[in-house]
């Protein structure tokens, strides 16, 4: 219970940690940011850790010269393709025997078969489109790889959706997140991201529990 309690605190106030990790750890704060989004991106025990949020906030402090925008982008998109390249290759690793476990101690096992749907629904291109979309994107590279999707093949739709997140993320923070109106209430702005990119995975849950 207090974990969640610290999760929630953590993002409503995201604002407020990023600045705080940045006066105290200056530079470092780039190592920081890459390993969060390596691990929520990497590992499906992780999908916990913020994604969205964590990029808008970090472009919100590039706009007033606490980090450099270039930096973030280029650190982060390496962050992010090189940690779906790794959970491709545990999911590789594991294989679709997985699937056949009814106890999984580490993964949940609805938010795999999710995923699951979701790739055998769109193809090729949920490697992007997962990308946007809290959970699911840390089970999809997971989920390609069990399914021994050809590695060039997803590592160019890798590329390109862990690119094209970052950049949404970090530059609507960057040109967005010093509004006033934002400033003034940056942890419910951080809440409506993540809604917002939950509304597909919800739309998919309430779909197969209703068939």
């Amino acid at each position: 219970m207090d974990l969640i309690k610290n999760f929630i605190d953590i993002v409503l106030h995201l604002d407020k940690y990023l600045g705080s990790v940045i006066q105290t750890y200056g530079t470092y704060t780039y190592s920081i940011l890459f390993f969060i989004i390596f691990l929520e991106t990497g590992f499906v025990v992780t999908p916990f850790l913020p994604g969205d949020s964590l990029l808008f906030a970090a472009g919100t402090f590039a706009a007033i010269g606490s980090l450099n925008i270039f930096y973030v982008v280029i650190l982060l998109a390496f962050a992010a393709i090189l940690g779906d390249t790794i959970n491709y290759h545990i999911g590789k690793f594991v294989g679709g025997k997985i699937y056949e476990r009814e106890n999984l101690r580490l993964i949940k096992r609805e938010h795999l078969l999710e995923a699951r749907d979701f790739y055998e629904k769109y193809g090729s291109i949920t490697i992007v489109v997962g990308r946007f979309i809290p959970i699911i994107r840390t089970f999809v590279p997971f989920v390609a790889g069990i399914g021994q999707m050809r590695y060039f093949k997803f590592l160019f739709y890798n590329a390109l959706g862990g690119t094209l997140w970052v950049l949404l993320f970090t530059l609507g923070g960057y040109y967005f997140g010093n509004l006033q109106i934002v400033r003034d209430h940056f942890g419910l702005v951080t809440i409506a991201i993540i809604v917002i990119s939950l509304i597909p995975a919800i739309v998919s849950f309430l779909k197969r529990k209703k068939r």
